[in-house]
């Protein structure tokens, strides 16, 4: 097959190639005649016929890769060893065309394709790993480096600052290294100059040579739309706002201590009326008192102490000029039904405003869409952004950024694909067939190559030292290798306050660490993936939880399917998808256990007394969708959520799965119960952006695209969103006949009394989980020793309740109040008597934040002689004092 344009073969070592296995028809390999062509200006056509215009070496054919090869790249373990002759330059063959051809004995062409370079670029240029990259200054004078080991020629194209657009840049020579990078050293007066490496380059994908005028991959700053690096100095006192150099970072006692709130800069403002209509949805608006800022003010008050910001890193999706950009007909939206289709058919527009931001363009520079229409453009966005972090900074709140290293936007010649065309096929995976790897979405980054794992390392640790950032949420984290995130950490743990101004052990790193794709399974390498992190202190989202307590999984053909927190057995909605009553019934006590296992921390080891089986378990032996339910070795590798940015909003789920009967007020309940499962167990929390007031998306199942209509966010507690029209029709169709007759349902639609009652709920929840280290206990020994489920599974256990025992009498006390608490939730529609055999001993009562809180059913829950009274749809927290 002839398909020069991809790259099946994988150049491995100077002199060593690879073949995956694949089809070879009747052929064995061994039976082939294999050459490589290389061609400096390309041209290759390997069926031509002797002499050819090419230079063509022989390779010599083995079974197997050398069993060193086959450890460091496991997918290739039957793979094909093709061996070059002594004495080719591989250095100087990889900067033009690369073909290996098979024939067979009569000389038909059976195979023929490019080939991948990662592997031999890392061999060939190990120095490179310590280069430094992008823009340095020294003594005010400004010098640029780029790696590109693959080039013929790289120049740098200087637009002085002031200079028009339109006008011709200076063209000036870069001096190429031995470790393959290309460097210049300018001048002071280069400050805020706008500038692009001009790249001559072999470009597979054209099958010539090109020169590529791209931006800096190591950019700090960018003209609006990510036309041209900026030479900025982030040092540059200008740029340092007071409230971000005054203000220090909140401090964790322990990574297990946070609780983070999921929020997209643009959502956070965009709807506040109290913020001047120039700053709503950009950066700036944190600094400003509106109602985002109070409820922000508020949560922090209460124990909230992270803000998890969506991507802030400039991406391609949105339009950055705000001139440019098309918004649909806000009166076209407000006069739609709650159930029509017309919205959705507007808000994705050309040069939109709005997008979630997993479309990375460049990772170090702030997006300019966020910004204001002043700072877009140079250097300006980085002021608002260490402004906005300055005024998060001084709620007592840290700021965490989500990353996403794991693909980028564009690869190849696309227009936003600045690694793909710095050094044409490095960057990226590839999958069996030779193609880009899209199993994230997009263009997913081979961060095992370790140019591009510099890449992703250096960027975080310029995140800390130049914005002082507190944490990082990384996506698709499984498509990294666990070293890789090990090296992130260890960076980061070399960063002190005395030479870079925080200290970088004081970082918190999580991600999701989902197990797909091409590297499933640890087929490249032993990924960083739940249950694989033990040690390291870097979490991963929990799904256990989150599926028990909302029912069924994110993908579901009925989205119908209930869980332990909405009404499985209790408020049964009838759908043909959750099985009769003794299936529900069976199911419920399998949610129950892993609503245990969650608030135990999901630990593998953890030992309890399973409601479905009567028998005592380890976590692990808990199923979880043909897996381990535990894999955590200690909490702080484990974030526990109900709900997030992607699916259904907490109470979208919730308007999906319980019986559309249900009034308002029980439904707030639900909620609270949701919640109080993920904030009240043993590892750290995240809540998505408004689900602490009943934020809808309007059933949006993935709004990453869905504009400002169906992203509203209202901290003014007036309309939680729902009732905006069906969602998009792209992801949500094949559920509109379950969405319309939700919709159109007036009584569904919360008022504000009930959102207010929501969030005052939950900021209960907060000032328990705070109020004592009993939550928040720091390691596996801690948890076996004091947290205990004393009626799972004997004769005393109500199904639908759970009730954790929290006991500082064992082992050494983190408590100076209280010797035990205990957590108990009625997750039916109907008050129960849970007697608790262990709280016989009197002097328990409510804990304060409950005597005190808005909520007065839960005042109505009692502890007497060892009887819990619990009302419906209820978390009750007791504590009994020293």
């Amino acid at each position: 097959m002839l398909e020069l344009t991809l790259a099946r073969g994988i150049w491995l070592t100077p002199d060593l190639l690879a073949w995956p296995p694949c089809a070879l028809g009747e052929h064995a390999a061994s039976a082939l005649d294999w050459a490589l062509h290389a061609a400096p200006e390309g041209g290759i056509d390997p069926r031509a016929a002797e002499p050819v215009a090419w230079q063509t070496f022989p390779l010599a054919v083995e079974p197997a890769l050398p069993d060193d090869i086959v450890a460091q790249h496991p997918h290739l373990a039957r793979a094909v060893a093709l061996w070059l002759p002594p004495g080719v330059d591989a250095a100087e063959t990889l900067r033009g065309q690369v073909v290996v051809a098979a024939h067979d004995a009569s000389g038909t062409l059976v195979e023929a394709s490019g080939v991948q370079n990662g592997p031999v670029l890392d061999r060939l240029y190990p120095e490179a790993v310590h280069a430094r990259l992008g823009l340095r200054w020294d003594a005010g004078v400004p010098s640029l480096r780029v790696w590109a080991p693959t080039a013929r020629q790289v120049d740098v194209l200087l637009w002085p600052s002031g200079a028009a657009s339109t006008d011709a840049p200076r063209r000036l020579a870069m001096a190429p290294a031995s470790d393959g990078t290309w460097s210049i050293t300018g001048a002071p007066d280069w400050a805020e100059a706008r500038y692009q490496y001009a790249v001559t380059v072999f470009a597979p994908t054209f099958g010539r040579v090109v020169e590529n005028r791209v931006t800096d991959p190591y950019s700090v700053a960018l003209t609006v739309n990510s036309t041209r690096s900026v030479i900025a100095d982030l040092d540059d006192p200008a740029l340092r706002p007071p409230v971000w150099e005054d203000t220090p970072s909140p401090l964790l006692g322990h990574a297990v201590d946070q609780v983070a709130y999921e929020l997209h800069v643009r959502d956070f403002s965009r709807s506040d009326e109290l913020i001047a209509p120039e700053l709503r949805g950009t950066y700036a608006a944190f600094t400003e008192d509106g109602h985002g800022r109070r409820h922000l003010a508020r949560l922090a008050a209460a124990g909230l102490n992270t803000v998890q910001l969506l991507p802030i890193f400039d991406y391609a999706s949105v339009e950055e000029d705000a001139a440019r950009q098309v918004h649909p007909d806000p009166s076209a939206l407000r006069s739609a039904a709650p159930d029509s289709e017309g919205p959705q058919g507007v808000v994705r527009t050309p040069r939109r405003s709005f997008n979630w931001g997993y479309d990375p363009w460049h990772y170090q520079v702030p997006e300019g869409s966020l910004a204001t229409a002043g700072a877009v453009d140079g250097a300006g966005r980085t002021r608002e952004v260490r402004a906005m972090i300055g005024a998060l900074h001084g709620l007592g709140l840290r700021v965490v950024l989500d990353q996403v290293y794991n693909h980028t936007d564009g690869s190849g010649q696309g227009a936003t694909s600045v690694l793909g065309r710095l050094v044409p096929g490095y960057y990226h995976r590839h999958d069996r067939d030779g193609e880009v790897s899209h199993s994230t979405c997009c263009p997913g980054v081979a961060t095992e190559h370790a140019i591009a794992e510099k890449l992703m390392v250096e960027s975080v640790v310029h995140w800390v030292r130049a914005y002082r950032v507190d944490g990082f949420r990384f996506d698709l984290m499984g498509h990294h290798s666990r070293a890789t995130m090990e090296r992130v950490r260890a960076a980061l743990d070399a960063l002190t306050p005395d030479a870079d101004g925080v200290d970088g052990r004081a970082v918190t790193l999580y991600g999701e660490g989902w197990n797909f794709g091409e590297v499933a399974d640890n087929a490249r390498f032993v990924q960083a993936t739940q249950g694989q992190l033990g040690g390291t202190g870097i979490g991963t989202f929990s799904d256990r939880l989150r599926d028990a307590v909302r029912g069924g999984a994110p993908f579901d053909d009925d989205p119908r399917v209930q869980g332990f927190g909405t009404g499985l057995v209790t408020a049964p909605n009838g759908a043909a998808v959750n099985g009769d009553a003794g299936v529900r019934g069976q199911q419920l006590l399998r949610d129950a256990d892993l609503v245990q296992l969650g608030l135990a921390g999901t630990l593998r080891a953890f030992r309890f007394r399973s409601q479905e089986t009567g028998e005592v378990v380890r976590g692990d032996q808990l199923a979880y969708r043909g897996q381990p339910a535990g894999y955590a070795d200690e909490p702080d590798e484990v974030i526990s959520y109900v709900d997030a940015h992607d699916n259904e909003t907490l109470f979208d789920a919730i308007t999906m799965k319980l019986p559309p009967d249900v009034p308002m007020a029980q439904r707030v309940r639900v909620n609270t119960v949701c919640l109080a499962l993920a904030t009240l167990g043993q590892s750290p929390v995240m809540w998505h952006a408004g689900s602490d007031f009943l934020r809808s998306k309007s059933l949006d199942r993935n709004s990453f695209d869905s504009g400002d209509w169906f992203n509203h966010l209202d901290f003014a507690l007036a309309n939680n969103g729902f009732g905006a029209g069906l969602p998009p029709a792209s992801d949500n169709a094949a559920h509109w006949r379950f969405m319309r007759p939700l919709l159109a349902d007036p009584a569904l639609k919360p008022d504000a009394a009930a959102m207010l009652a929501a969030h005052e709920a939950a900021c209960d929840l907060l000032r328990i989980r705070a109020s004592s280290s009993l939550f928040r206990l720091r390691t596996a020994a801690q948890i076996d020793a004091k947290v205990s489920f004393p009626v799972s599974g004997t004769w005393a256990q109500t199904s639908g309740v759970v009730v954790m025992l929290l006991d500082d009498r064992r082992g050494t006390g983190v408590d100076a109040r209280w010797d035990a608490i205990a957590v108990a939730v009625n997750a039916n529609a109907w008050p129960v008597h849970q007697e608790v055999p262990a709280m016989r001993a009197g002097g328990w009562a409510l804990h304060p934040a409950h005597e005190a809180g808005a909520d007065a059913v839960v005042r109505r829950a009692r502890c007497d002689d060892g009887v819990l009274a619990l009302p419906a749809w209820t978390c009750a927290v007791f504590v009994h004092p020293r």
